[in-house]
């Protein structure tokens, strides 16, 4: 973390709410961001193989202003069913646009492919609406307990170091991490489901592909030899891939900055992921702005990707090893 700022925790982002659905058998999951009150919102996709919901939506030109969740979910395509549940619990509760006696909520949404890791499931409508409960209790409560980072929530069957052999790829998870410079603050939430590896920020690596002396190896490399020993249709299974995020800041921001702080955020990914954005990747990272603290757009972008580089990391660091795959902690 940047010296300059202090680390921030979702107590500094009282606005909004986390809960996660896990699903140890299937080895996949889903987590929900809640903005009870609404939130000014955008996003940037920069992976070449996206699955999302709403996002054209969340384009400054277009019309809606407020965003009341995000979800982030496990299960490729099919995960984006998650949302529905997520959309119809907050709308129960009158959380929403009223509309025709209806009250409709704005849940954006995104996906990472984790369908080989377990039994086959994915999350569903029923995940979705458990996330969605427990993310409203979680920003209605004393905030006792930190939201939980690993193997939980959209972070549950994610692996990262994929550009080699997928069998020694490694396990990824879900990670956030905070930044706070006087009143404003910044927290990141990130599924670190990447085909590169994830760096340590000082020319190693913390979790990626593994070489044949159990260390983990250039991506590169890795790369390499393994299309050597394939061909394109055999490796293709090796790119399900897809690192998806969320910044949530207390600033007071419009639709637009909001924009630039998802763009910006992926510098975030940059530091910690090589290689990012790839074509079998659907990155996508979501910036949410409650208000009411004022600050340059520029300087929450700056907190921004400095928060979601450790967020990724954390997403590492705190899983544990599952599907026979190993993680961060077993390599000491």
């Amino acid at each position: 973390m940047n010296p300059l700022f202090q680390e921030a925790t979702f107590d500094d982002v009282p606005a909004f709410g986390i809960g996660h659905y896990t699903n140890d058998d299937a080895l996949s999951g889903c987590t929900v961001i809640v903005a009870p009150e609404g939130a000014a919102g955008s996003v940037d996709v920069r992976g070449g193989g996206p699955a999302t919901r709403e996002t054209d939506l969340l384009e400054p030109e277009k019309m809606i202003q407020k965003v009341h969740a995000v979800v982030l979910s496990g299960g490729s395509a099919f995960g984006l069913e998650s949302a529905c549940g997520v959309a119809e619990e907050l709308s129960g509760r009158g959380i929403g646009f009223p509309i025709a006696g209806a009250c409709v909520p704005i849940v954006p949404a995104a996906c990472l492919f984790d369908l080989p890791m377990g039994k086959p499931w994915w999350p569903d409508k029923s995940a979705g609406a458990q996330a969605a409960r427990d993310a409203l209790a979680f920003a209605g409560a004393a905030r006792k307990d930190a939201p939980a980072q690993g193997c939980v929530g959209a972070g549950t069957g994610a692996t990262v170091g994929k550009m080699g052999d997928p069998r020694r790829a490694m396990k990824g998870g879900f990670g956030w991490a905070g930044a706070k410079l006087g009143a404003l603050a910044v927290v990141a939430c990130v599924a670190v489901n990447a085909a590169g590896n994830v760096t340590d920020g000082r020319g190693g690596w913390i979790a990626g592909t593994l070489g044949d002396d159990g260390s983990v190896v250039d991506p590169l490399q890795a790369f390499a030899a393994w299309q050597a020993q394939q061909t394109a249709a055999a490796s293709a299974g090796a790119y399900a891939n897809t690192t998806i995020g969320c910044v949530l800041t207390n600033a007071a921001l419009t639709k637009t900055q909001c924009k630039k702080v998802a763009q910006v955020a992926h510098d975030g990914f940059a530091r910690a992921i090589f290689p990012v954005h790839t074509q079998g990747d659907g990155d996508a990272i979501f910036a949410l702005a409650s208000g009411p603290v004022e600050a340059d757009a520029d300087v929450v972008s700056i907190m921004a990707a400095t928060a979601m580089e450790q967020a990724v990391r954390n997403g590492v660091l705190y899983a544990h090893g599952a599907a026979g795959l190993k993680s961060a902690s077993d390599l000491g």
